[in-house]
């Protein structure tokens, strides 16, 4: 009975559906955290009568044909990349993306990976650092005796240091654009990579054409709306619901037949 294996993929897909939803709110307070969304098709679709053929010789074509779905499958988890909302926290080394743009960090690997989440830190030789000690690229070194750091909105970094009367700027911080951000492939730790589905990065400056304001002070954060996660967290159970009634009723139905041949 073809119900019981369709039913099957549908309670699959589900789960999967469900799998995602249960990340998204477990992230719902992870910075530069991006909500993901599972996307379903429908499989093959097995021909009981051909449309378009006709009946009898002569007649007109059949309109409309049987054809019988095989159930469905997983074709994708897509993550939503728009723009989380803006903490402010007041940490000098909190840089926040207002727009467009990625923050390019020196992987463990020597490779360039990228990420939203602005919370920096100052590693033992003064470098600009990730909470794993990862490089931000362009490399940026503060004074051990700067006694205030000032990021303007377009990355440049300036550092105030005794026995100067003008800030000394350190660097600037570049951004990373690509013409498909759902293609970036998550690895953790708030870090993405370069996929070919994602493009090559074109990198640029904050408050270019393109590209956002940095905001120092301020983090951004999830985009995960928990009213919409608990909606879609109901509408999975349903239908995981409603797929194992139907293989309950297929069950019913196989037993029905078995017992008439009895």
């Amino acid at each position: 009975m073809r119900a019981l294996a369709i039913a099957a993929t549908g309670m699959n897909a589900q789960q999967t559906n469900l799998e995602v939803i249960a990340n998204n709110i477990a992230n719902i307070n992870t910075t530069g955290f991006k909500r993901a969304r599972a996307e379903f098709a429908d499989l093959l679709y097995q021909a009981e009568r051909a449309q378009g053929v006709p009946n009898v010789d002569g007649g007109l074509p059949i309109p409309d044909g049987a054809l019988v779905g095989l159930g469905v499958r997983t074709v994708g988890v897509r993550n939503i990349h728009i723009q989380g909302p803006l903490t402010q926290t007041g940490n000098p080394l909190d840089l926040a993306i207002n727009g467009r743009g990625w923050f390019q960090i020196t992987g463990p690997t020597g490779e360039t990976l990228f990420t939203r989440a602005g919370s920096f830190n100052k590693g033992p030789d003064g470098q600009l650092v990730t909470n794993d000690g990862y490089v931000v690229i362009p490399a940026i070194t503060v004074p051990s005796d700067a006694t205030e750091i000032v990021v303007n909105e377009s990355g440049t970094i300036y550092a105030k240091v005794p026995g100067q009367a003008e800030p000394t700027q350190l660097g600037q911080i570049g951004l990373a654009n690509f013409a498909n951000d759902g293609g970036l492939e998550p690895i953790g730790n708030n870090l993405y990579r370069e996929t070919s589905a994602s493009g090559t990065p074109v990198t640029g400056l904050a408050g270019d054409p393109g590209f956002g304001k940095i905001h120092q002070g301020y983090l951004e954060s999830s985009n995960v709306d928990p009213v919409k996660e608990i909606t879609e967290l109901i509408s999975a159970q349903r239908a995981y619901e409603m797929n194992s009634k139907v293989i309950q009723a297929a069950d019913e139905m196989a037993a029905t037949v078995s017992k008439g041949i009895r």
